[in-house]
């Protein structure tokens, strides 16, 4: 139904939603919905909101501007392919200056769904001014065609009940509630706010854990059915509600302009929502994946899984969880059904007494990445990290008797050490800290060295699997005098060339990017969880496309993207 307006609205479904025949004659298929809304008498329009809530895209995108003139500009540019936006009244200098702006807007654009939204400075908005003048401007933008007004429950305690039934009369009300420090007290929130009558009841809290998320969506399952909900959990830990929200209840979410005009802390952009979580697809039977790790913001992960996922057909959708402890993420996993996991720094060696089985590799690098948890919550570990390594190695050199010096004897460097042990190269380790190494080099048969002697010594491949140069170009693990080797692989994969590469490319060897590292280890994870080949061309094709953007981005230029 959703985008078919109501045309697509049947007598047969108009009955199963048990409306009168008064309702029924005012949905006309004729009749504009912006015209529907402006003209319910607030006893229909608590019909209204329930065929808005069953036609209503799932993203919502928050607009604000300099001026009204901006902020429907940016409208104009969105309309078509977001037919469901929310104009931000509250951060505009003059929004009295707004209605007749909107009302030229939703008349020339009755297919799209308008949010007005004007919340004050107490409610964590913008609006300096009284309760009278936000309930004049609200009760404006109505009549100018915004089929929905957002009203804060603070507001609505001070407002007296024939002034929120005469706004009603003009729009669907979305009853709203945020709470900037927490998620708690969710059920007793909803109590309060179901004393006064609205069309959406919205809550949005913020998620201090990952289980935070798990919270919001429990409780969006024990309510969806008594009433029109939307929740969601601000903060980048609660990135997970914003796409499974939906899914558990929740009638819409939101979704930033771009990524520099969000209107909330860990707002998604729309466009991501929509093209790399695909949330219009999201639906009961969708498997979710993660990434897990701290930090995690930089993770192109469910980038290319996303992009695997689409190419191969698979229902699924992959998100980036920030696990600041392994307490929060196990309980997360629990209670979420995450059907795999990756997992990064710096939980790879932590996690291992956690899961109900490992294979032998795993077990004896002592580091796991990958997690599948199986239909009854068991959750068996593997490492792809072995992968990423030698698979680019095997493509330019034999690996048998390479000498080859691993920098480091993290989780990293140890799926690296014993993958190629079991190629049969002779391996080195440097590692800052000498009684790791030695401790890994015992383990893996491999040799540790001191940092003295590299200007002495000659290597096949020099490989850094330690985090130095991440997200810069300024730090690198070796100095140019130190770099003696035919190949150098970095296991950095941003920024796309690092300090090390630059060094080793003017000293004359050969280098390989930490992207190829990366979309071989994500490629196996991909054929672990879905049994399918993954689409490796298209997975580098993300990845070097991404970096390319983080690195114009960083250096303040606009990448010029060529047209595929």
């Amino acid at each position: 139904m959703e985008g078919q307006g109501y045309a697509g609205l049947t007598e047969p479904l108009l009955k199963s939603l048990g409306l009168t025949r008064k309702a029924q004659r005012l949905l006309h298929p004729e009749l504009r919905p912006c015209n529907i809304a402006r003209s319910m008498t607030a006893e229909n329009n608590h019909y209204g909101s329930r065929l808005l809530h069953l036609r209503l895209p799932r993203v919502c995108v928050a607009i604000a501007g300099s001026d009204a003139n901006e902020m429907l500009e940016k409208a104009e540019a969105l309309a078509r392919d977001n037919p469901f936006i929310e104009l931000r009244l509250d951060y505009l200098p003059k929004p009295g200056l707004a209605p007749e702006k909107i009302r030229e807007f939703t008349e020339s654009h009755p297919h799209v769904a308008v949010i007005g939204t004007c919340r004050r400075l107490a409610s964590g908005g913008k609006f300096r001014g009284p309760i009278s003048s936000q309930l004049d401007l609200l009760g404006k933008v109505a009549d100018a065609g915004c089929q929905l007004v957002d009203v804060e429950i603070q507001t609505a305690a001070r407002m007296r009940s024939a002034q929120l039934d005469k706004l009603r009369g003009k729009a669907a009300v979305v009853l709203s509630f945020h709470d900037f420090r927490g998620t708690q007290k969710l059920d007793e929130t909803l109590n309060k706010m179901t004393a006064f009558p609205a069309d959406f009841y919205k809550i949005v809290s913020t998620a201090t854990s990952l289980f935070d998320n798990v919270s919001m969506m429990k409780f969006l399952e024990r309510h969806q059915d008594a009433h029109s909900l939307v929740g969601l959990c601000m903060g980048e830990q609660g990135i997970i509600s914003r796409v499974l929200a939906a899914r558990a209840g929740s009638a819409f979410t939101f979704g930033a302009l771009s990524a520099d005009e969000k209107t909330a802390p860990g707002q998604v952009t729309a466009r991501e929502l929509r093209s790399i979580y695909r949330i219009d697809q999201v639906d009961a039977a969708t498997k979710v994946y993660g990434v897990a790790g701290d930090p995690i913001e930089h993770s192109l992960s469910p980038a290319i899984m996303n992009a695997a996922l689409r190419r191969e057909n698979v229902n699924g959708v992959f998100l980036a969880l920030h696990a600041k402890s392994l307490k929060d993420l196990l309980a997360c996993v629990k209670e979420i059904p995450i059907h795999g996991l990756a997992i990064t720094m710096p939980h790879k060696q932590a996690i291992l007494p956690h899961l109900d089985n490992t294979d032998p590799f795993t077990t004896k690098i002592g580091a796991c990445n990958t997690i599948v948890r199986s239909a009854d919550g068991k959750l068996y570990g593997f490492n792809t990290d072995t992968s990423g390594v030698v698979r680019p190695l095997e493509q330019r050199i034999g690996l048998q008797n390479a000498k080859i010096l691993v920098l480091g004897a993290g989780g990293a460097a140890r799926a690296a050490v014993f993958g190629l042990k079991d190629r049969g190269a002779q391996v080195f380790i440097l590692n800052r800290h000498t009684e790791k190494g030695k401790k890994l080099a015992r383990q893996a048969k491999a040799r540790t060295m001191k940092r003295l002697d590299l200007k002495k010594l000659d290597f096949d491949v020099i490989i850094n699997a330690t985090s130095v140069g991440m997200g810069n170009t300024r730090e690198s693990p070796l100095s140019a005098d130190e770099i003696k080797a035919k190949y150098v692989f970095d296991m950095v994969y941003d920024p796309a060339e690092t300090l090390l590469l630059k060094l080793a490319k003017e000293r004359g060897c050969e280098v390989i990017a930490g992207s190829e590292m990366f979309v071989h280890q994500a490629a196996r994870q991909f054929e672990i969880w879905t049994g399918k080949p993954a689409p490796r061309e298209d997975m580098l094709k993300i990845v070097t496309q991404a970096l390319a953007e983080r690195a114009a981005a960083r250096n303040g230029t606009k990448l010029i993207s060529k047209a595929s």
